[in-house]
C-alpha cells in the first residue's frame, strides 16, 4: 500500500476494484457488514414485494422522456474531494451509503406497516 501522502493512479484503483469483484472481495465485505449490522439488531430482513398488486398505465412501459441529470449534479462540489486519494474517496462514498442506508431503516421503521 502507499503511504498518506502519496496519490494511487485511477488505473490502479479500478484494476483493483477489478479484481476485488473477480475473487469474491466486495462479495464478502457486504456479507461482513451485514453480519455486524444484523447482530446488532440493526437489520429488519422481514419484507415482501408482491409486484402482482402494483397496476402500470399503459404507457409506463415507455423510455424515460427527460435526460438523466448531468454527474456531479448531486452531493458535495468535486473540487471538494481533490486532496482526496482514491481510496479516501472510495471509503468516504462506503461510509455515505451506509449512513443513507440507516437513514432509509429509520424513515421505513417509522412508517406504519402497510396490509396487502
Amino acid at each position: 500500500m502507499t503511504g498518506a501522502g502519496s496519490r494511487v493512479p485511477a488505473a490502479s484503483v479500478s484494476e483493483r476494484h477489478r479484481l476485488w469483484s473477480a475473487d469474491g472481495t466486495w462479495q464478502r465485505l457486504l456479507q461482513r457488514v451485514q453480519a455486524t449490522a444484523d447482530s446488532a439488531g440493526e437489520i429488519d430482513w422481514d419484507i415482501s414485494v408482491d409486484s402482482t398488486i402494483i397496476r402500470a398505465h399503459q404507457h409506463a412501459a415507455g423510455a424515460h422522456t427527460a435526460p438523466p441529470p448531468a454527474p456531479g449534479s448531486k452531493g458535495a462540489d468535486p473540487a471538494e474531494h481533490l486532496d482526496e486519494t482514491p481510496w479516501q474517496s472510495l471509503v468516504g462514498r462506503l461510509v455515505e451509503v451506509v449512513q443513507e442506508a440507516r437513514a432509509w431503516e429509520a424513515r421505513v421503521a417509522g412508517s406504519p406497516p402497510s396490509s396487502t
